[in-house]
């Protein structure tokens, strides 16, 4: 029975936290996916569902880590079938990418419907060289497609009278579509619905190969989105994601989720602050989690792992105060990770005594200055005096009093 290695959302090169061990891990996960799940596994072919690369434009040793994985399957005789995402997509006008050299240097075959002159969609069978489909030895027919955007809905309407024109195939086809379903993550804009796809099906497709989400999900048995080998943040490392290993036997599709390879573990902490602690005892919750995250074996410092750490809630002092680039620094070292996100989201206490709509003006001074200083874990004990003390110095300013009796007067205040 044929089987072969569905991927989607290598992304190498990928850089977001200028990390060159970061950008190494892309390599790696996509380098240990195929040898354990392609090389080992003896798949018949290697299926790339869009974005091999992160970028369009890509640093030499990015294409070099492309390269070595490609020459490994070719070396095994694995044959490598992709399509282009949004990340790898030439550029409108342009008639070449990266993708499209690996194909000319005989690594991969990408395969690319073309457009007649009327606009509507022709397949022409692989020739060695360009083509829209191909007829493996296996007897699994892939097809291929384009990235489409906002006008996927239409342009799957017109693949589909193209695949109803080609010759019928004497086995299953599988067919790779860089594009996401809704109701799979929150703020995605241009999703299909599953309706959109059902043409596809209706004309024979018996695997859609999916990609651009980076969530694993699948659909009523026929439709399979594996997610990004990688998680490209701390939010995606929530997801679950991997390559499909498939077999395609006469009862039906065995598409098995696999996620055990080389990836980059991820650890997310939180502390909440209740506007009653310190600075000092915010820096040291702060540095108590990790510490626990440690001792519970939830953070391994020994895998350098991603490790973000929020800090949520109120504090009771300026929130400007905190030295967050001492405390990341900090944090970092002890928890060994290769990159720390410190995310000091927590806001100030803010206080609003109400004020009688006949409230004086030193009234509503009084409530203004005792809310402000009471918002302040330091000093609220003494709101109501420090309060009075604010009044007098403003006092003291408007009478233009010199600066030396002003600093004089604020610090018997706050003694």
């Amino acid at each position: 029975m044929p089987r072969f290695l569905h991927v989607a959302d290598v992304h190498l090169g990928f850089d977001r936290y200028d990390s060159k061990e970061r950008t190494k891990d892309f390599y790696l996960a996509f380098e240990d996916v195929l040898q354990k799940y392609a090389i080992e596994a003896e798949v018949d072919f290697v299926a790339i569902a869009g974005d091999l690369f992160e970028h369009r434009t890509i640093q030499p040793n990015v294409l070099n880590q492309a390269k070595l994985c490609f020459q490994m399957l070719k070396d095994h005789h694995i044959p490598v079938i992709a399509i282009e995402g949004n990340h790898d997509n030439r550029p409108y006008g342009t008639q070449t990418n990266w993708l499209k050299y690996l194909s000319q240097d005989e690594l991969l075959i990408l395969l690319e419907p073309e457009r007649s002159p009327q606009g509507e969609v022709v397949y022409e069978m692989w020739n060695g060289e360009s083509g829209g489909y191909i007829d493996l030895d296996c007897g699994v027919r892939v097809l291929g497609s384009q990235w489409y955007g906002a006008s996927a809905p239409g342009a799957i309407e017109r693949l589909a009278n193209a695949i109803q024109q080609l010759p019928p195939s004497l086995g299953h086809s599988v067919m790779l579509f860089h594009h996401g379903l809704e109701g799979q993550i929150a703020r995605y804009q241009g999703a299909l619905r599953y309706n959109d796809l059902l043409p596809l099906k209706e004309v024979g497709i018996d695997y859609l190969a999916l990609g651009h989400i980076h969530k694993n999900y699948s659909e009523q048995g026929w439709i399979f989105n594996p997610g990004s080998l990688e998680a490209n943040s701390v939010e995606e490392s929530k997801y679950d994601r991997g390559a499909y290993l498939v077999e395609l036997t006469s009862e039906g599709i065995q598409a098995e989720l696999k996620k055990d390879y080389y990836q980059r573990p991820f650890v997310r902490l939180k502390v909440t602050a209740r506007g009653q602690e310190s600075l000092e005892q915010i820096e040291e919750m702060a540095i108590a989690q990790v510490q626990s995250a440690i001792q519970s074996k939830q953070l391994k410092p020994e895998k350098m792992p991603m490790v973000e750490l929020r800090i949520e809630g109120q504090v009771g002092f300026d929130r400007l105060e905190l030295d967050t680039k001492k405390l990341q620094q900090q944090l970092k070292e002890l928890s060994g990770a290769l990159i720390f996100l410190l995310k000091y989201e927590a806001n100030a206490v803010e206080y609003a005594s109400p004020l009688p709509e006949d409230a004086t003006r030193l009234q509503i001074e009084q409530e203004v200055f005792t809310d402000l200083v009471a918002a302040h874990n330091s000093y609220k004990g003494r709101s109501t005096e420090l309060a009075q003390g604010l009044i007098n110095l403003k006092d003291l300013q408007l009478e233009d009093r010199p600066e030396t009796e002003l600093y004089e007067y604020i610090q018997q205040l706050l003694e």
